[in-house]
């Protein structure tokens, strides 16, 4: 394994356990929805809170929004393929890495940027949710949000394809509409649109690319969850796969820890989506993990004691 490899997975490891010995545990979406509810004295009915754990489930967004004044700090960490056998002891060699920082900007609006390992590429977005379920008077059956999304290629490329800056950009825009139907069982469809400005390293397709996503999350105990995820391509690139990802959630306090087995290397919309080369039939299948830590950046919301 690589040393940078070992780090990075011995640093999650270790925030996961400080998270687990903290005495104190925090809900972190149900204090933001508590603090929304503080502020609204019309509010007559109830939000329902951790429709999921975090914004992500695996690669996919769902409709949770990061609180206003909050940054979320995201390491999201792809091992190689299974199937190198032990030569490659088992993907662990191998690494692709997103990091990302995501602010909660409004109640119900949120921005992000990131940057993959995969294509060398930077992201970024804006989510913005319409309709939050909840329960009582004048109660609403479903969460809707939706993301605008922008993914820029920084990877060299032969210089033969006169490749602009122009051709490197993609763009993405989903729509989520979730229904958390009990205290363990949540699900959410995200039909999607990924624009290509340029077509490139791959046969096939369109310029234009839709898909339908089904995401799903049954939670097991208090603080943790298993959760899938699967995109069907209405349209794809020559010798690509539909992406599918199942794993476990640990909330952990002011933490997220996630694992997950998963087919797809890039982290982002276009890429997970639509440039998935792995199949789960012939064990191209990679574990991963995601860890998201939450910190307060607003100096009114620690002098109001609410984070």
């Amino acid at each position: 394994m690589h040393y940078s490899c070992k780090k990075l997975l011995v640093l999650a490891i270790g925030c996961c356990l400080v998270s687990l010995s903290e005495a104190q545990q925090v809900d972190l979406f149900k204090m933001q929805d508590s603090t929304n509810k503080a502020t609204d004295k019309n509010v007559t009915s109830e939000p329902v809170i951790n429709t999921f754990y975090s914004t992500r489930l695996v690669n996919a967004h769902t409709v949770e929004i990061t609180g206003p004044g909050s940054m979320d700090f995201r390491i999201n960490h792809r091992f190689s393929p299974v199937n190198g056998g032990a030569y490659e002891f088992f993907g662990l060699d191998g690494a692709s890495i997103r990091f990302g920082l995501d602010f909660g900007i409004a109640k119900d609006l949120m921005v992000g940027i990131g940057r993959s390992s995969y294509n060398k590429e930077y992201d970024g977005f804006v989510k913005y949710r319409l309709m939050h379920q909840s329960t009582g008077t004048g109660a609403l059956p479903l969460s809707i949000a939706v993301l605008g999304s922008a993914m820029y290629k920084t990877i060299d490329m032969d210089p033969t394809l006169k490749v602009s800056s122009n051709d490197r950009l993609a763009y993405a825009l989903q729509l989520m509409v979730a229904r958390k139907f009990n205290e363990h069982t949540s699900v959410q469809l995200s039909p999607t649109l990924v624009h290509y400005n340029r077509i490139i390293g791959f046969t096939g397709g369109s310029s234009d690319m839709f898909s339908l996503g089904f995401l799903a999350r049954q939670r097991i105990s208090k603080r943790i969850s298993i959760n899938a995820e699967y995109f069907w391509q209405a349209n794809r690139f020559d010798g690509t796969y539909d992406p599918l990802s199942i794993g476990v959630d640990i909330q952990t306090g002011g933490h997220v820890f996630q694992l997950h087995f998963t087919n797809s290397t890039g982290m982002n919309e276009h890429a997970f989506i639509h440039e998935t080369t792995g199949s789960w039939g012939n064990g191209a299948v990679r574990w991963g993990f995601n860890i998201s830590r939450i910190f307060n950046i607003s100096h009114k919301n620690k002098e109001k004691g609410n984070w």
